[in-house]
């Protein structure tokens, strides 16, 4: 029975995020009592987003892609290990022993937390357990003991629930994505740097005064400051880094400016597909709870990507993310895999920043930079998981920016192997620092939005 059940879920999930979404949204609103058209409906609306999504990340990865590489080769950044990035992956992360049992595991993390009261995030993007199935398959790896893999999938999924909670104001205040969050992901668990970074640009005079977004650049070069103009101009500027000829280099930019155009589009259709199950699962928990219960729907990092300021940063990231690889101390990686998405990593960053690019581009260097130290010290673990998984046979090195430069992952692993005490220390008292300074300026976040709620109900009042 237990494998049955196990095979079917590895089936559905081998059929990708466009498929296993609107299965997953349909059965969730038909057992809330949505009608069963309207639960389909709202189900393959959200596989179209999903569909749209994936084409133009795709359409990223194939231009983008190639230019980063031209870009690195024309630089002279002799890095051996190549990333193979969440592509590369997440294939791999499903293929371990472990991933059968990381889905019902991580599900029943949410449960016991919602039951408990210890988290508002009720996670329905079953297809982003695999960051927390990758901590799981990593330490199961590296130690040889299910059980310290099966509490890596618990630990990353708690935290993850948690994080939710966290980011949940500013996915109201910035993105506009009321009742909605973000719990998994580079964007989630590296943001907390973000906050530390704005806090110290508030203290310095006069740096703490310039705010640079698509929408002041419009205000002040009007039609230039347009983000398909923005996502042209800086398409076409990585093509001529790359080396490429116009013929070449403008085609790249009309495919970025493309991007900023349709990516808000594709993230409508996610959002209208989710409106009837995030309207009556609130109708339900009013019901049990009273008025001021408040539930966050935790989905995939991609419906950030509707705010150009966000797919501007990562255009901006794409040179920039190479620049710092070469100063990284002993980096053997080539950032490349994840070159093309590298909105993801700095994407919630932006919001903490209310949209402000010259403060992202700090703070976004920083979580770079931690990424890639961080993924150097996991590239012999990926690499036993790949020979593992049969992905590789082993004898070429192996590493990836997202998930493998995640410092949950890292510092719960090197718990167990001691391989890099020192190391661990040093990136656990950096990150458990930026973790309880992003909870303060949470609520601090928090109050400011229900003060503001507050005055507004009192103005219609």
């Amino acid at each position: 029975m237990l494998t049955a059940i196990s095979n079917g879920i590895t089936y559905i999930i081998n059929m990708g995020a466009s498929v296993m979404l609107p299965i997953v949204i349909a059965i969730i609103s038909i057992c809330l009592g949505i009608k069963v058209g309207k639960a389909i409906r709202s189900g393959l609306m959200i596989g179209v987003g999903f569909v749209g999504l994936s084409l133009i990340v795709n359409m990223m990865n194939d231009n983008l892609g190639p230019a980063a590489q031209a870009m690195s080769e024309r630089f002279g950044l002799s890095l051996k290990v190549v990333d193979i990035g969440w592509p590369g992956a997440s294939p791999m992360t499903w293929a371990s022993s472990i991933a059968t049992v990381a889905i019902p595991v991580a599900v029943g993390v949410n449960l016991i937390m919602l039951f408990l009261k210890l988290t508002k995030t009720v996670n329905i993007d079953i297809w982003n357990i695999w960051h927390m199935t990758f901590t799981g398959a990593i330490a199961y790896t590296v130690t040889g003991n299910f059980w310290i893999g099966i509490l890596g999938v618990v630990i990353h999924a708690a935290i993850s629930y948690k994080l939710g909670d966290l980011w949940a104001p500013l996915m109201e205040d910035y993105f506009e994505l009321d009742g909605l969050t973000v719990p998994h992901g580079t964007s989630a668990y590296m943001a907390p740097i973000a906050c530390v970074f704005d806090a110290l640009i508030d203290k310095i005079p006069g740096l703490n005064k310039i705010d640079i977004s698509a929408d002041t650049l419009q205000e002040k070069i009007g039609v230039f400051g347009e983000p398909v103009v923005i996502g042209g101009i800086l398409g076409t500027v990585v093509g001529f880094l790359a080396g490429y000829g116009p013929s070449e280099a403008l085609p790249l930019g009309v495919k970025m400016a493309a991007v900023m155009v349709l990516m808000p589009k594709i993230v409508k259709c996610i959002m209208d597909g989710l409106m009837p199950l995030s309207e009556r699962a609130k109708e339900l928990l009013t019901k049990k709870y009273g008025d001021t219960a408040k539930f966050y729907i935790g989905l995939d990092p991609a419906i950030l990507l509707g705010d150009s300021q966000v797919v501007t940063a990562g255009l901006i990231f794409i040179p920039l993310t190479l620049a710092i690889a070469m100063i990284v101390p002993g980096n053997q990686i080539l950032p490349f895999g994840d070159l093309a998405t590298i909105s993801f990593f700095i994407a919630i960053a932006v919001a903490v920043h209310k949209g402000n690019l010259f403060r992202t581009l700090f703070s976004g260097s920083a979580i770079m930079f931690m990424t890639i130290w961080i993924a150097n010290q996991s590239i012999p673990w990926l690499t036993a998981l790949s020979k593992a998984t049969g992905t590789t046979d082993g004898t070429s090195l192996v590493a990836a920016l997202d998930q493998g430069g995640c410092p949950i992952t890292y510092i719960f692993t090197e718990i167990f192997s001691r391989d890099n005490i020192p190391g661990m220390f040093v990136i656990a008292g950096i990150y458990v620092f930026c973790m309880f300074f992003a909870i303060r300026c949470s609520k601090k976040r928090a109050a400011e939005v229900e003060a503001r709620q507050n005055a507004e109900a009192e103005e219609n009042a």
